[in-house]
């Protein structure tokens, strides 16, 4: 990973960031409310937290894989989001953890929340394929 990971298109366009790095190298994403954001009027879009989370997780497993990152394919299996509170209107930040990245396969739990890191309001799991290029 460079000294400044950049985010996807996607992430671009939906107005997410690179708000911190974590100990262990994985980007902290923050999310502003806004239009883009909105589900029903006052909160946040269910989709929209659905994407933080899996560009946490991706963003955590380009750190975790380092230097091998530009030798691998990264494709997603699998995401599952567990749903845990509403998103209000207002900042909302992910971070991913590498919970194992093998030979072919990694498995990666990510968690957003607003104000309070201790109390997510939104967590997955994503299982990615890893194939050489």
């Amino acid at each position: 990973m460079s000294d400044h990971p950049t985010l996807p298109p996607y992430a671009i366009a939906m107005g997410m960031r690179i708000e911190a790095i974590e100990a262990d190298g994985a980007p902290v994403i923050a999310l502003d409310y806004s239009d883009r954001a909105e589900g029903r009027p006052g909160y946040l879009h269910g989709g929209a937290i659905g994407g933080l989370l899996e560009m946490a997780a991706y963003a955590a497993l380009h750190a975790a894989l380092g230097a091998e990152d530009a030798q691998v394919r990264i494709k997603p299996v699998n995401i599952s989001i567990e749903y845990l509170r509403a998103g209000l209107p207002r900042q909302i930040q992910a971070a991913g953890q590498v919970l194992r990245a093998g030979r072919r396969v990694a498995n990666v739990r990510a968690e957003a929340w607003q104000d309070d890191r201790s109390k997510p309001i939104a967590s997955c799991w994503v299982n990615f394929l890893l194939k050489p290029r």
